[in-house]
């Protein structure tokens, strides 16, 4: 009952949310897709007024709309009485990869290499994240659980309109960049994209390439090299990501070799 899709976008104010009720589902897409960088490669954000009451959701990412992986969320908080609908949580510390752990305007941030290695993701390539509120009761019947099947309490119930996560934002610190470079804005191309399999890959660029980095469809880095020699290399069939650096700026590439 308050606020509605295009309030989980924008900048996160604490005031222009959309609620998701119990067990509510919120899916952003994402023009640019995310990519796992160093550190914590996405934030979201919730509005709760203190760093104890919280409403909490599950994050799950997909790189194709379809499959979606969810964050390994634990919750040790205690599960012998209920949080009441305005009670406290107690210590945020027994959180971990639960969204609206923090108070509004500090997100919870993600770290897309928490789920390298997943069959159906691609962590280079993040083009949505969903978010599922966590239904706070600890009855069996209707509680929602962690990673370690320990039932999360959050507050509950929710009587009243902006009940469950209130998402604010998602906010994004590392994306692909294609075609133009950051700073420069130096036209950097590829090719052939595809890339027949057993052919060389070829470099186009307008600025001075010191440094090449290769990911495969996993994230697994499989080459770097302080020079611009791709024609040497040969990859396997598959989907790569390659990122180049010049001394202002990197842009990043997404090959196939067919």
């Amino acid at each position: 009952n308050v606020g509605d899709s295009s309030s989980a976008i924008g900048k996160a104010d604490g005031v222009n949310v959309v609620s998701l009720g119990d067990g509510g589902v919120a899916t952003l897409t994402f023009e640019h897709p995310i990519r796992n960088g160093q550190g914590f490669d996405f934030a979201v954000f919730e509005n709760s007024f203190s760093d104890n009451f919280l409403e909490l959701a599950f994050v799950e990412v997909s790189s194709d709309g379809i499959n979606f992986v969810r964050f390994p969320a634990t919750s040790l908080t205690q599960t012998n009485s209920q949080i009441g609908a305005f009670d406290s949580q107690g210590d945020p510390t027994l959180i971990h990869n639960l969204a609206g752990k923090y108070r509004a305007n500090y997100g919870t941030p993600f770290d897309l290499e928490e789920l390298a290695g997943h069959p159906l993701l691609d962590i280079q390539a993040v083009t949505h994240v969903r978010i599922v509120d966590v239904i706070g009761s600890i009855d069996p019947e209707h509680a929602s659980y962690d990673n370690l099947g320990n039932p999360i309490n959050d507050p509950f119930p929710t009587p009243f309109g902006s009940s469950g996560f209130d998402l604010d934002a998602v906010a994004v610190m590392y994306r692909q960049v294609t075609g133009i470079t950051n700073r420069d804005q130096n036209i950097t191309t590829i090719y052939p994209n595809p890339l027949p399999f057993g052919h060389s890959l070829q470099i186009k660029s307008q600025a001075k390439i010191n440094y090449i980095s290769i990911h495969d469809n996993l994230g697994r880095l499989i080459y770097n090299s302080p020079d611009n020699q791709l024609g040497n290399i040969h990859l396997p069939t598959g989907s790569y990501w390659i990122t180049l650096y010049t001394d202002q700026s990197h842009s990043g590439h997404r090959i196939i070799v067919e």
